[in-house]
């Protein structure tokens, strides 16, 4: 009697659950296809810009970094770059001063103070601002990799569409493992879905390895106030903020110019506080879309999940979840498949199914494990 109890009104809610996510990423595909594709045709000579990168002991990487912005097709004279030195231990900034003595670009080490903060990131941008010559103010990490095209193609769509903050594509460097096309995998599904919000008039994802924005909108907004105390969320509180008080002038840059990229983890327990780190935003957002955006994804895949304990138990029939299983699975796939094809990562598309078997377990688990705020950054522990 139980069992058919819960059968009775629980079933029905499964199945609206998982036929409304079906729909919802039907639709996210549609506003991806729509989104304009922007192809760079000039350099915008009026926009200066200010690249700004907060690092923490990134001496294996931020050379690499350092010699992509020397090979942009951007004019140096349009153009520094602020290495925001958070404390390193190794030889970051010994690095970054050698090299930009040579450098043809305007490059220049500043160092943090050492002083106790919950947001390090934060600090590093807001203090890199206060600095900045430029009009227009892009972010990336010192562990990415960006194209000769990329700053002429942010300052190409921030002169066609006078947006005042613009989120960029990111993905991975070169797989050559089995978790690194997870990883691309689920990457993927970040960056679609954030860009098709953002398409649709919602901004709720961006990722500050690639973001541009009008200094001034960041002045406007009083910067990170108000949410200066959460370790995370740089990039997209910083996003709602501006879209609060801009709207409509947030846009994603779809070009094959701008995908700037990042390592994918090689240790489980640097992507387990990463993944941590960022769920731990949602409920600190202010604005009501991207917190009921994120609550709606967390109920969808735990349907999913309830799903499958009521076929093993016996309640739900094995047609039925191979039914809901497909419905889910079956959008999921052309979506991120069709991102992934524009990331130029169209072997990781085969590695899709694998990635979905799991992705409804990472969503409920990480959206729980996320409700104890304590973690780790670069060797700190923040909350």
């Amino acid at each position: 009697m139980i069992e058919q109890y819960i059968a009775s009104w629980l079933v029905p809610v499964l199945w609206i659950l998982i036929v409304s996510y079906a729909v919802f990423t039907i639709v996210l595909l549609c506003l991806w296809y729509f989104l304009p594709v922007h192809t760079k045709t000039e350099t915008n000579r009026d926009t200066f810009i200010t690249v700004v990168i907060p690092v923490r002991n990134e001496q294996e990487n931020i050379l690499n970094l350092l010699q992509d912005l020397e090979k942009q097709s951007f004019p140096f004279k349009q153009f520094e770059v602020l290495v925001m030195d958070d404390g390193s231990t190794d030889d970051t900034a010994t690095l970054v001063n050698n090299f930009s003595q040579h450098s043809a670009a305007a490059i220049r080490l500043v160092t943090l103070p050492d002083t106790p903060t919950t947001s390090p990131k934060k600090r590093a941008i807001e203090t890199a601002v206060s600095q900045a010559k430029g009009k227009l103010i892009v972010t990336t990490d010192g562990d990415c990799r960006v194209q000769a095209g990329w700053l002429g193609a942010i300052a190409h769509c921030y002169q066609t569409t006078n947006a005042k903050l613009i989120s960029g594509p990111v993905t991975f460097t070169a797989e050559t493992s089995f978790t690194d096309h997870l990883q691309t995998v689920e990457f993927s599904s970040l960056i679609g879905s954030g860009a098709s919000a953002i398409a649709a008039g919602f901004p709720s994802m961006c990722n500050g390895a690639n973001m541009a924005y009008e200094k001034s909108a960041f002045t406007a907004v009083n910067g990170y106030e108000g949410v200066r105390h959460i370790a995370s969320g740089d990039d997209e509180f910083l996003m709602h903020k501006i879209s609060a008080h801009y709207p409509g002038q947030v846009t994603f840059l779809k070009s094959s110019e701008a995908v700037v990229s990042t390592q994918a983890h090689k240790q489980w327990s640097l992507f387990f506080k990463q993944r941590k780190r960022w769920a731990s935003k949602w409920k600190h957002y202010q604005s009501k879309t991207p917190l009921i955006l994120a609550l709606y994804v967390f109920s969808c895949n735990l349907a999913l999940i309830v799903s499958l304990i009521l076929w093993l138990a016996g309640t739900l029939p094995g047609s039925s979840f191979l039914a809901l299983l497909l419905i889910k699975c079956a959008p999921e796939w052309l979506f991120l498949g069709t991102i992934l094809h524009f990331l130029r990562k169209t072997v990781s598309i085969f590695f899709i199914p694998v990635t979905q078997i799991f992705y409804s377990f990472y969503v409920c688990f990480f959206g729980l494990v996320a409700q104890k705020p304590e973690y780790e950054w670069k060797g700190r522990k923040l909350v």
